[in-house]
């Protein structure tokens, strides 16, 4: 079964990509959800006009991704933590906080679509963590989990 994605879905596709799925998937957890819909001949038509009119916007935003990708690359963001006498963390640093942080430095980035280690950020140190700066520009930057 196509369907047409009206919102990014995790694991799947993103906004207007045509794709198959399951008929269930489709019928009961895709279309009823309006995450979805049938890729009919007449909407496919719609969304290859729609792709059209964004094309030139989709660059614009593109290019700015690329820009803070690159500019966030090169820097080192620091982050503020409770601290033990040992140098461990009350709890852990969490996608919030580094979302948080990088927001101090004038970019904006949505805690969603940073992916930090499995393993968690439990102690004082140098990491790494990938965002999604737009779905075709990802990124690794650095941060520091520094003590407040």
């Amino acid at each position: 079964m196509e369907v047409i994605l009206k919102q990014d879905v995790k694991n799947l596709g993103y906004k207007d990509d045509v794709v198959n799925v399951k008929a269930g998937y489709g019928r009961n957890f895709l279309i009823p959800k309006s995450l979805a819909e049938m890729a009919t001949l007449s909407s496919k038509k719609m969304l290859t006009e729609t792709v059209k009119q964004r094309a030139f916007k989709e660059q614009k935003v593109r290019a700015a991704a690329e820009n803070t990708a690159a500019k966030l690359k090169e820097m080192v963001v620091k982050v503020g933590a409770k601290v033990g006498e040992s140098g461990k963390i009350f709890g852990s640093v969490t996608s919030v906080q580094l979302a948080d942080a990088i927001k101090k430095l004038g970019y904006d980035v949505d805690r969603k679509n940073i992916t930090m280690s499995e393993e968690g950020v439990k102690a004082v140190g140098t990491y790494t963590a990938d965002i999604r700066f737009h779905k075709d520009v990802t990124g690794t930057i650095t941060f520091e989990v520094v003590q407040e």
